[in-house]
C-alpha cells in the first residue's frame, strides 16, 4: 500500500482542464459545420 493518504483537491489538472478545453472547442466547430451541411442541402438539393 502506499505510505502517504489521498487528499481530495490536491492533484494538479490543469493539463487535463487545457486537454478538455480543446476537445470542447473541436466538438463545438464540428457541430457548427455539420449545421451548416444540413442548412445547405436543405436549401440547395432538391
Amino acid at each position: 500500500m502506499a505510505d502517504h493518504q489521498y487528499k481530495h483537491g490536491e492533484m494538479d489538472v490543469t493539463d487535463q482542464e487545457k486537454t478538455f478545453a480543446g476537445f470542447m472547442k473541436w466538438v463545438v466547430r464540428i457541430g457548427i459545420v455539420c449545421i451548416l451541411i444540413v442548412l445547405f442541402l436543405a436549401i440547395y438539393a432538391r
